[in-house]
């Protein structure tokens, strides 16, 4: 018996990295995956393709997460698409690079209204359709360590993940009384597109691993195990936590 039999999932920002991880994870466990991201193309084919040879149910759900109505329409029509929801995986985001001084409006709203503003709406939009059919839903937000630590030149990314540790916390109390959990994953350092500056410099990468007592990159298969983890039965008593995947990075200091 699979863990995840007859259940389905709706995973935002899921055509590559660590969304992709996690819906193939979550497909190899017995779940039917509804995947999304901001245009359909040869990444959401591939992974259609990897998704039905598990024998999985599988569909592709374009949306422009940093609009509320946006996100609200794709949980809407994530439960059309086989009748039914079982987990909400918030992994879509963005960052942008940008001293505090130099960060524009436009940067701004596009980092919050995508990280926090898209999350709070998509999970509104599925704790309603719970409520009104009786499901025990889970969610699970992908987060980051800099819910937690510092990153500058990254402002607004560190506020919209700070945002979410507190809207996380809060509304496990909230929901709590509806049967649906919700907890954040936290990654570090970890292999994956967003990545790839970081990984072709190695100087800068030695830096990097030299500060993770591990003393590696994070896989995204080391992430999405967590994910799977928090939307099983097997995490029935955990909600409003926070799991930091990232080899030990965000506690650890060293005297030089």
């Amino acid at each position: 018996m699979h863990r995840f039999e007859n259940k389905i999932a709706l995973i935002t920002g899921s055509s590559q990295g660590i969304g992709a991880a996690c819906a193939l994870r979550l497909a190899e466990e017995g779940c039917d995956i509804i995947l999304n991201g901001h245009k359909f193309d040869e990444r959401g084919e591939k992974l259609i393709a990897d998704i039905k040879d598990l024998g999985r149910r599988v569909t592709f759900l374009e949306a422009d997460l940093s609009k509320a109505d946006a996100a609200t329409k794709l949980v809407t029509d994530a439960i059309a698409v086989f009748g039914h929801l079982d987990i909400l995986i918030n992994n879509a985001g963005v960052e942008k690079k940008a001293s505090f001084l130099e960060v524009t409006e436009e940067d701004y709203d596009l980092v919050m209204n995508t990280n926090l503003k898209g999350v709070f709406f998509c999970i509104q939009s599925f704790v309603n359709y719970c409520r009104a059919s009786k499901v025990a839903g889970t969610v699970i937000n992908m987060s980051s360590v800099h819910e937690e630590i510092a990153f500058p030149n990254f402002a607004a990314y560190c506020a919209s993940k700070g945002g979410l540790k507190m809207l996380t916390r809060n509304l496990a109390s909230e929901l709590a009384p509806f049967n649906i959990r919700i907890n954040n994953v936290a990654p570090g350092a970890i292999s994956t597109p967003i990545n790839q500056d970081l990984l072709n410099n190695k100087e800068q990468l030695e830096k990097v691993i030299q500060n993770i007592p591990l003393k590696r990159m994070g896989k995204v298969e080391d992430v999405s195990a967590v994910v799977a983890f928090l939307a099983s039965d097997d995490a029935a008593y955990v909600t409003g936590s926070t799991y930091y995947v990232d080899g030990g990075l965000t506690y650890h200091y060293e005297e030089q």
